[in-house]
């Protein structure tokens, strides 16, 4: 083979080879994955790239929760804090009481479901999952133009009064209740929605249902309040956030709280007297000095362990959303009862 032959093939193995590299490289950016992504993708450690990726997206859909009045407006400030860090988030809240919340948490009306009371083990059974998130109370409402309010106020009223006048009914006038010369009667107001508040109160007087609480039912905590307000004679009971004012920190204008006598001495002892502010009866469920019922803890319920963006803002209420509980008129929960929650969450 002659010299000039030789040249020619080398010149052409080397234009092959040259074409073959060219075609080639395309194709395996096109068809192949990174070993970051594959590696993010089936789990294994190692995989800083993607996993960074995932985890740095910002969340995104919208959140539909419903239930407790007790609940909501912690809710409702929850959401409007947690749409300042991810603007992608929504929030559609309703009160409508616990047991409407259990229901479509249950059903798939909603993702989340504020109940205000124990969950029990059969909504368990139907895929209840909770987390209690935070702790307020229930407590006894008048009209501020009540005709015995000073003797309401010095002595208080014990368990035992309170469940005749809403169990069995043989407390009916104002001068009963308070050992007093009034003969003004009792109007009697409770919930006709199922709810926290009425479980919780029922408990407190004896262990009873609210089906046994008597006489004119109102729905919803704003409802009851309403009605208080208008009757000089009238008797609710209310979740605190709305029988005081979060803004001044006092009684809702035209409400006074009944004081409980706890020890059943006959009179508010200086330990007993924490009515005066919202801080101060928070303060006073927190420490356990205010019974427990009617204090209780409220609950966030999905339909099986939560995920997704529901699971991520759950997550945030038991850390840094903890952070807005005390301002919105609430009591935080014992550390250990919010690592609990976030254990199920996780």
């Amino acid at each position: 083979m002659n010299r000039n032959s030789i040249v020619i093939i080398l010149i052409t193995v080397l234009i092959g080879a040259f074409l073959s590299g060219c075609v080639d490289s395309p194709k395996a950016e096109g068809k192949t994955t990174p070993t970051a992504a594959v590696t993010a993708a089936s789990g294994t450690p190692g995989a800083t790239t993607a996993q960074t990726a995932v985890s740095t997206k910002e969340p995104e859909g919208t959140i539909r929760v419903s239930g407790a009045f007790a609940l909501y407006p912690l809710m409702i400030k929850w959401g409007e804090e947690y749409e300042k860090l991810y603007p992608k988030v929504k929030f559609d809240i309703s009160a409508g009481g616990a047991g409407l919340g259990m229901t479509q948490a249950l059903g798939g009306q909603v993702d989340i479901g504020m109940v205000s009371r124990k969950i029990t083990t059969s909504e368990e059974e139907k895929g209840a999952y909770w987390e209690a998130v935070t702790k307020d109370a229930v407590v006894a409402t008048v009209n501020k133009n009540n005709p015995v309010l000073a003797t309401l106020k010095t002595n208080g009223l014990k368990r035992e009064v309170f469940e005749k006048i809403y169990i069995n009914g043989s407390i009916t006038t104002w001068g009963q209740a308070t050992g007093t010369a009034s003969t003004d009667k009792i109007n009697v107001y409770t919930r006709a929605d199922a709810c926290g508040a009425g479980e919780a109160w029922a408990l407190y007087l004896g262990k009873y249902k609210q089906e046994k609480l008597k006489e004119v039912g109102v729905n919803g905590d704003p409802g009851i309040a309403e009605a208080v307000r208008k009757d000089i004679r009238g008797i609710g009971y209310n979740n605190i956030n709305f029988a005081y004012d979060v803004n001044t920190r006092k009684p809702v204008e035209g409400i006074e709280i009944i004081p409980i006598d706890v020890n059943e001495n006959g009179k508010i002892d200086p330990e007993e007297n924490f009515y005066g502010t919202l801080d101060e009866l928070t303060k006073a469920i927190g420490s356990g000095k205010y019974p427990e019922p009617p204090a209780k803890d409220l609950h966030f319920v999905t339909k099986g362990k939560p995920a997704g963006i529901v699971q991520e803002f759950i997550k945030w209420t038991l850390t840094d959303g903890q952070k807005y509980i005390t301002e919105s008129g609430y009591v935080v929960l014992p550390q250990d009862k919010i690592n609990d929650g976030l254990k199920k969450v996780e």
